[in-house]
Formats: structure tokens, sequence, C-alpha cells
């Protein structure tokens, strides 16, 4: 058993969740508004409550191992999309590989296939391609980026998602991707 805190928060739109397991394992449970003028945050005060602090004393990383966080609002707003504006970064040749998804169908038969809509606003190619050794076949073409980001830009986007073909093997084209720090949200696996 460890001996510090673990802390799950789930943050609704209405209440916020906060599970505690103490250094024994026991469970603790607090339930708060996600909104409140008597405190900031919600998750920061579901932790301050389980570990008995007063509002002025600071968390003690000492005595916490880690908090996973999980948003009922951040899912609602996907399902309902409801959020910002996203582009889909990928190899040259995939872009419509999302939509195609794996051709599976609930009836064999039906005539009109309904999918659920994707969860992008845009899709740009990158010049870039790694077999599935994971071995570099088009090196990624840097200068590209640049028209990608001004294009990025023109649209308004305000998040970036890279996939990058067979990065599981070799993410290094990903990984360049998300050096170019003018993203102020990116997703890479």
């Amino acid at each position: 058993m460890t001996s510090k805190w673990r802390f799950a928060v789930d943050q609704g739109g209405t209440f916020t969740d906060v599970i505690g397991r103490d250094p024994s394992g026991k469970l603790h449970v607090t339930k708060l508004l996600s909104s409140s003028p008597d405190y900031p945050s919600a998750s920061i005060e579901g932790i301050r409550r389980l570990l008995g602090l007063p509002p002025e004393v600071v968390l003690p990383a000492d005595r916490i191992e880690g908090i996973r966080f999980g948003t009922t609002v951040a899912t609602n707003a996907l399902l309902e999309h409801k959020g910002g504006r996203v582009a889909l970064l990928i190899t040259a040749g995939f872009a419509d590989l999302l939509e195609i998804g794996n051709q599976s169908r609930p009836s064999i038969f039906e005539l009109c296939i309904r999918k659920p809509s994707v969860l992008y606003d845009l899709v740009l190619e990158v010049r870039e391609r790694i077999n599935a050794a994971g071995e570099v076949e088009e090196p990624l073409r840097r200068e590209c980026l640049g028209t990608i980001l001004e294009r990025l830009e023109q649209e308004r986007i305000d998040a970036v998602a890279v996939v990058c073909l067979h990065a599981w093997k070799n993410p290094v084209h990903e990984e360049e991707i998300g050096k170019v720090r003018i993203f102020e949200y990116l997703s890479l696996p």
C-alpha cells in the first residue's frame, strides 16, 4: 500500500465528485457544486476537504501520489459538438481515414447507413510517411508546416489533433510536429 493519497475527480456542469483513497486503502467521497462563491475550484476544494485542510493551506504535494481528472462537461461538449474548432493533421493520402472507419455496419442489409459525425472541422494532410516497421519512408517536410499553420489561423482553429500513420511504432514525426509551439492545444497519442 502507498503512503500517499490518490484522487479521482469528475467535474460536471452542476456537481463535482471527488474520490480519495487514503494511505490505508480506504475510499472517501465528497460532492460539491462545480461553481460556488465559496471556493475558486471545486476539484481543489474537494481534495482539500478530504485531506482535512483549511482553505489557506496549499495542497501538500508530498501527501498526494496522483490525481486523475475526468470531466463530464468535456464529454458532453464533444457529444453535443459544442467546443472549439478542431483540426486533424494526418499523413498525406489518409484524410478520409476516420470517416471511412472500418466499414462495419450494425445491419448488413441497411441501405441508408448513418455514421456518427466526425469531431473535427478541418482536415489537413502532412507530407510524411513511416512504414509498418517504423522506418521513415518519407521524411516530414517541415517547410510545409508553415502553410499548415497559416491555414489553421485563417480557419480560426482552436485545437489540433495529430495522427501520423504507424506512429505507434515510431512517433518521430508526431513528436516533431508537437515541437511547433504555435499550437495552443495539441493532441498527440
